[in-house]
């Protein structure tokens, strides 16, 4: 056991020195925080000049009722399109040319300038004159309080989800089925990266240390057991270490830069966005998902958190130990491809299931696939977020530590056997005569 754990110090100490560990760890925080925080620091910046908006209103019924914004002012001009001068187009931004009755098709509405104009420019005009050709539309049936009336027969319905405490009857609270496929499809897509990172990484370090001959050095001192799995660990050990220092620098520089431009209140951040995005068309949905960013709280984070690392280090164990014996049994990274494939069309197929239950977490196919070794860690973190019974949870795991232990032992003996062997094109037919060796 000595030995192992100075594999796994090697291993870890080693990977964790590199500059490539130390600019991923130290960037991708930085890249994360810069999406996250960009959209709010951009919120609290005041835009510049307004830009005049020249418009000919041919019918002149709408040129009058056009409200300016912060941003645009519309101007009225008298004359027609055709008639502007090449002095005159350098005046304004752009010009608006109503024409026809906008109630019907004879209406055209069209933009003239020198430079494309800006689509929040086009979303504003667009939403005033749907709103003013709609109150037209409705003033010319002569019907009174049409308007009123139709407003009050198109209401607004929105499902709130409330959730049932198992402890306490009397004990509810607002969450959102929104909010918990994001978290799910994040921590999937999380698993699924991970996977495919530090699982090639024991395969490359491997292959490397066979090609470099430097594994007839190790093995004379330590078993290949000792070898292979103080690999896995090790570098298992360097994953959860970058994800550990990726929450911790996330945390710190999301606080920092809150509390730089006066948003380290999260209610003043939910403030800012849904003032920022009132003003576009799109409000409505927007707002919605503002208001569920406010459900966040709502969710188990302990759970998520806990289940998320036991189904990473489960995951990435099993797929480890495979990749590990490939890399034993190969001797450079282009003979690798015959062997990953069939290790990597589970992985692609779980994250389909996982992207396919994220809209159905209870179904059929999720649930079972939840239960298979070789998909579970990647779909269960779709359902995690909508809340599995905890048996569910514990049979899962437990079958992938299962799992794990019998691919270790098989993966083990390709890995004693293949370690030494080289300038030989490994096929399928070697490796199952080498699983038939006795210890």
């Amino acid at each position: 056991m000595n030995n192992l754990g100075i594999i796994i110090a090697r291993e870890y100490g080693t990977r964790v020195r590199k500059k490539s560990f130390l600019i991923l760890t130290f960037l991708t925080p930085l890249l994360m925080v810069a999406l996250i925080m960009l959209p709010m620091m951009l919120s609290t910046i005041k835009g510049g000049d307004s830009k005049d908006i020249a418009v000919y209103d041919e019918s002149g019924q709408y040129v009058s009722r056009l409200q300016s914004t912060q941003q645009f002012v519309f101007i009225p001009y008298e004359k027609p399109i055709s008639q502007i001068s090449a002095e005159e187009k350098d005046d304004y931004s752009a010009f608006l040319s109503i024409s026809g009755n906008l109630c019907d098709s004879s209406g055209q509405v069209s933009f003239y300038s020198l430079k494309q104009i800006s689509m929040d420019l086009k979303y504003e005009v667009e939403s005033q004159l749907e709103a003013m050709a709609s109150e037209d539309k409705i003033a010319s049936y002569n019907i009174p309080e049409l308007a009123q009336i139709l407003q009050e027969v198109k209401p607004s319905v929105r499902a709130e989800s409330v959730l049932w405490s198992e402890k306490d009857s009397q004990s509810e609270q607002k969450t959102s089925s929104e909010i918990s496929m994001i978290i799910g499809m994040v921590a999937t897509l999380l698993i699924y990266m991970f996977i495919f990172i530090y699982g090639s990484m024991v395969m490359n370090g491997v292959v490397e240390e066979k090609s470099n001959r430097i594994v007839e050095i190790i093995v004379s001192s330590v078993k290949p057991f000792q070898l292979m799995m103080g690999k896995i660990v090790g570098i298992a050990l360097v994953g959860l270490t970058q994800v550990a220092l990726w929450v911790i620098l996330v945390s710190v520089l999301s606080g920092v830069l809150g509390a730089s431009i006066g948003l380290s209140d999260p209610t003043a951040i939910l403030e800012s966005q849904t003032a920022m995005m009132a003003t576009s068309p799109a409000a409505n949905m927007d707002s919605e998902m503002m208001a569920g960013l406010q459900l966040l709280q709502s969710f188990n984070w302990g759970q998520i958190i806990l289940w998320f690392v036991l189904f990473f280090l489960g995951g990435y164990l099993l797929y480890a130990s495979i990749f590990a014996a490939i890399g034993g049994a190969i001797d450079n990274n282009d003979d690798a491809q015959q062997f990953t494939l069939p290790v990597t069309i589970p992985v692609i197929f779980a994250l389909y299931i996982g992207i396919y239950g994220a809209m159905n977490p209870d179904g059929p196919m999720v649930l079972w696939c939840s239960f298979i070794p070789f998909f579970s860690p990647i779909v269960m973190m779709v359902r995690l977020p909508f809340g599995v019974p905890g048996w569910q949870l514990a049979l899962s795991f437990g079958l992938l530590v299962l799992t794990f232990l019998l691919i270790v032992k098989i993966a083990a003996k390709i890995y004693r056997t293949g370690i030494l062997m080289y300038g030989k094109k490994v096929t399928y037919k070697d490796l199952w005569k080498w699983l038939k060796y006795k210890s």
